[in-house]
C-alpha cells in the first residue's frame, strides 16, 4: 500500500500521481502531498525534497496553542488539527499535521480519514474547484464541518430512538440499563464533535490572521466559520436533550426501585397485626381462652387472617397498591 499520496492539478481537477521512489517527487510539482502512516524513510524523502521538517508522532498530540499554530522564520506554516473519525464501534479524534511551504500542502496523519477520501473524490469530479494548496486546505476544513454535521444527524436519530424507548410505558431496569448505555455513547460522540469543530474554528481563525489567503479564500473561510457556529448550537441542544433523557431514565429506575420498596413496606404493615395476635396467643397464660375453649386456636388463626386482610383492603381502597 502506497503511504505517500501526491496530487497535482490537471485541467482543474485533482489528480493523484505515483510516488514509489524519491526520484518520483522530483518529476512532479504537486499542490498536496499526503503522508498516511509514513515510515521514517518516507518522511526523509519528503523532508529532503522540500526542505521542511515534518512533525513527529509525539508532536502531533501536543495541545499547546503555541505549538499547534505557528509560522517559522522561513515562512513555513505549521498547523495541528484534530479530525473526527466516526466508526460503528468507536469514535475518536485523529490528530493531523499540516505544513504549508510555498504552494505546497503537506499533511501527516497515522490513520486514513473519510474527510480526506471525500476531498480527493470531489476534486476529481469537480473541475476547477481547487487551484492551489490553500484551496485544498480550506476544502479539507469545509468537508470536516460537513462530516461533523452528518455525525450530528446520526446522534439526532439515535437519541430519537432512545427517546421513544425511554418515554414509552413499562420501562424495565434492563431496558433502562441499555438506554443509559446508548445515551452515554451518543454523549461521547457529541462531545467529540464539539471538540472537533472547536479545533477547526481555531485553525481557520489562525489562517485568516496570517493574511496568506486570497480574497475568495478569505470569504470561504468566513463561510466555514458560520457553518461551524451553527453546529455549536446543535451540539448545545443535544447536550440538553442527553441530560433530559439521562434524568428521565434514572427517574424510571428510581420508580421501579420504589415499587419494590413499597411491596416490602405494605407486607410489613399488613403482617404486623397477625404477628401481634400470634405473639399474644403464644404466651399461653392460664386465663387465655384456648386452654378452656375448644375452638380457641382456630379462632386465633381466623383472627390473624382477618387482621392481615384488613390492611390490604384499606390500602387498596386508598389506591396505594396501584
Amino acid at each position: 500500500m502506497r503511504l505517500i499520496n501526491a496530487f497535482v492539478i490537471d485541467n482543474g481537477r485533482l489528480q493523484q500521481v505515483s510516488v514509489d521512489h524519491p526520484n518520483d517527487l522530483e518529476k512532479v510539482l504537486p499542490v498536496w502531498v499526503d503522508l498516511h502512516g509514513q515510515t521514517l524513510e518516507e518522511r526523509r524523502w519528503v523532508e529532503q525534497r522540500y526542505g521542511v521538517r515534518l512533525p513527529t508522532r509525539e508532536e502531533l498530540t501536543d495541545i499547546e496553542a503555541s505549538a499547534r499554530y505557528y509560522e517559522d522564520d522561513g515562512g513555513v506554516l505549521n498547523i495541528r488539527t484534530d479530525f473526527l473519525l466516526d466508526e460503528d464501534e468507536v469514535s475518536r479524534n485523529v490528530p493531523v499535521a499540516f505544513v504549508v511551504v510555498k504552494d505546497l500542502l503537506i499533511s501527516v496523519h497515522d490513520e486514513d480519514l473519510p474527510v480526506f477520501r471525500l476531498v480527493r473524490m470531489r476534486a476529481r469530479i469537480r473541475p476547477g474547484s481547487l487551484s492551489d494548496a490553500m484551496d485544498v486546505l480550506l476544502d479539507l476544513y469545509s468537508t470536516d464541518a460537513e462530516y461533523s454535521a452528518d455525525a450530528l444527524e446520526s446522534v439526532y436519530a439515535a437519541l430519537e430512538s432512545v427517546s421513544k424507548w425511554v418515554l414509552g410505558k413499562n420501562l424495565s431496569d434492563a431496558d433502562a440499563a441499555r438506554a443509559l448505555e446508548s445515551i452515554a455513547v451518543e454523549e461521547d460522540l457529541n462531545g467529540r464533535i464539539r471538540r472537533n469543530v472547536m479545533d477547526t474554528r481555531r485553525a481557520l481563525s489562525f489562517l485568516m490572521r496570517t493574511r496568506m489567503l486570497k480574497d475568495e479564500q478569505y470569504q470561504e473561510g468566513k463561510q466555514i466559520l458560520r457553518d461551524i457556529e451553527s453546529l455549536d448550537n446543535h451540539t448545545a441542544y443535544l447536550f440538553d436533550k442527553i441530560n433530559f433523557l439521562m434524568d428521565a431514565t434514572i427517574g424510571f429506575i428510581n420508580i421501579n426501585q420504589n415499587k419494590i420498596i413499597k411491596i416490602f413496606s405494605v407486607a410489613a404493615v399488613a403482617f404486623l397485626p397477625p404477628t401481634l395476635i400470634a405473639s399474644i396467643y403464644g404466651m399461653n397464660f392460664k386465663v387465655m381462652p384456648e386452654l378452656d375453649w375448644t375452638v380457641g386456636y382456630p379462632f386465633a388463626i381466623i383472627l390473624m387472617i382477618l387482621s392481615a386482610i384488613a390492611p390490604f383492603l384499606y390500602f387498596r381502597h386508598r389506591g396505594w397498591l396501584e
